[in-house]
């Protein structure tokens, strides 16, 4: 039960690609290959664009 994939245990390293901010402007990695037309946040932006919990 304990080690399968939805515990994060024996998980791969991400591939990580580089990335420019939509909102700032800074270089940030990503853990997604960034496709075109669609915004890419770094991570204290998409803390901002993030929805929050209506709980």
């Amino acid at each position: 039960m304990y080690g399968n994939k939805r515990g994060g245990y024996n998980r791969e390293p991400r591939e990580m690609h580089d990335a420019t901010c939509s909102d700032c402007g800074i270089q940030t990695q990503v853990p997604f290959k960034p496709t075109e037309g669609r915004p890419v946040y770094c991570r204290e932006c998409f803390q901002k664009h993030r929805p929050r919990n209506r709980y």
